[in-house]
């Protein structure tokens, strides 16, 4: 005590102060070692689930159109499609608003429209009219009325086929009949009723491996895009008007929240959200599912590489994996390592906001020093 200057109280105190924060800064160590440990484990184990839902789902490559063919005979038949002055064209195209192209091409009549639905009804009314012989345009509107009647119950039916094959129960008849129209409806030439089957079978299995509900998320990840097929067309996002549809007819608060976030424009609730909105992704963006025009695709690329040249220090920019990843290259000399994860954020943010894109786009910055020297 005599040499130390202290009581026998205050070195107890000092030695256990010491301790205290040795024991602190070895508790902290091992904390970071475990948190990053389990990153890594956390990490792997999603990369893991990811694959094995996408392994274990089967996929189909779109191959949807805006036209159909519908095959005659003989050329004798195209005369009588056209009627007397074209009344019989005119009235068909009246009463299904397609259109219907007659020319050259041999044995084929080409039906044109974005509208799937009256495409077909357009196609079984031809091949009945055709059938019967009997084509004016009183006989014409009694066939696509009756082929419209005849739409509507195929419509229910597949719907219906769709929900048993999925194994899902008690659904309100209402959300089945929009589940058949899925059928003939496509976004980006990807099939919507093929496309939400992919993302309910993708979800089941995701949810199976972390420990949730698959039923659950099957259910919400079938019905995630009925907002496409409304009967009629209202001003506002379809995840809304599909979260607004299942709310009507009683369905359960996670799956209407997962079906109102699966784009973001509501706050995420429930842990099966995520899981819609991440196979979504996975089915939208997968090589093959989508289909754009070549001319809005190349503008695609061209408006992502354009973006990222506008930043300052950027040299050069490449869209590569068909736009789903952006690669930027900066100068060393006029950017730092901060202000190029900067500009990754920005260019992630900017994308986000004034792009339309399918999937997902990865950006990755690339700054590199290099020093080339000559040996003589």
């Amino acid at each position: 005590e005599v040499i130390s200057g202290l009581s026998a109280t205050d070195a107890k105190a000092q030695l256990v102060e010491t301790l205290k924060a040795e024991a602190q800064n070895e508790a902290l160590n091992h904390i970071k070692d475990i948190v990053e440990e389990a990153k890594i484990t956390a990490n792997k184990e999603a990369k893991k689930i990811v694959v094995q839902a996408i392994q274990r789902t089967a996929t189909e490559v779109a191959i949807e159109n805006a036209v159909s063919v519908f095959p005659i005979e003989n050329d004798e038949i195209k005369g009588r499609v056209i009627g007397r002055e074209g009344r019989n064209i005119r009235a068909l195209e009246a009463a299904t608003g397609v259109e219907i192209i007659v020319d050259d091409t041999p044995e084929a009549i080409i039906l044109s429209g974005f509208d799937p639905v009256r495409r077909e009804i357009a196609r079984l009314s031809l091949h009945k009219l055709v059938t019967d012989g009997r084509i004016h345009p009183a006989r014409i509107e009694e066939v696509v009325a009756k082929t419209t009647k005849q739409i509507e119950q195929e419509v229910m039916e597949i719907g219906k086929r769709t929900v048993i094959d999925l194994g899902i129960h008690n659904l309100h008849l209402e959300l089945i009949r929009l589940v058949g129209k899925m059928k003939y409806r496509s976004s980006y030439g990807q099939n919507l009723l093929q496309h939400s089957r992919e993302v309910a079978n993708l979800a089941a299995t995701m949810a199976a491996e972390l420990g949730l509900n698959p039923k659950l998320a099957k259910r919400a990840a079938l019905l995630h895009d009925i907002g496409k097929v409304p009967d009629n067309e209202p001003d506002v996002p379809h995840a809304i008007l599909g979260m607004k549809l299942a709310e009507k007819f009683k369905e359960k608060p996670e799956v209407c929240n997962a079906i109102g976030a699966h784009h973001d424009e509501i706050e995420m609730d429930n842990l099966i959200a995520p899981i819609i909105q991440v196979c979504d992704a996975i089915s939208g963006a997968r090589p093959g599912a989508r289909r754009e025009v070549v001319e809005a695709y190349i503008k695609r690329l061209n408006d992502l590489e354009e973006l990222a040249l506008s930043y300052p220090g950027v040299v050069k920019t490449y869209a590569i994996q068909a736009g789903r990843e952006l690669r930027v290259i900066v100068g060393s000399e006029k950017v730092t390592d901060k202000e190029a994860e900067q500009i990754a954020f920005d260019l992630s943010r900017k994308i986000q906001t004034e792009m339309t894109y399918p999937g997902q786009v990865k950006i990755t910055v690339i700054r590199e020093t290099r020093a080339v020297q000559f040996a003589k």
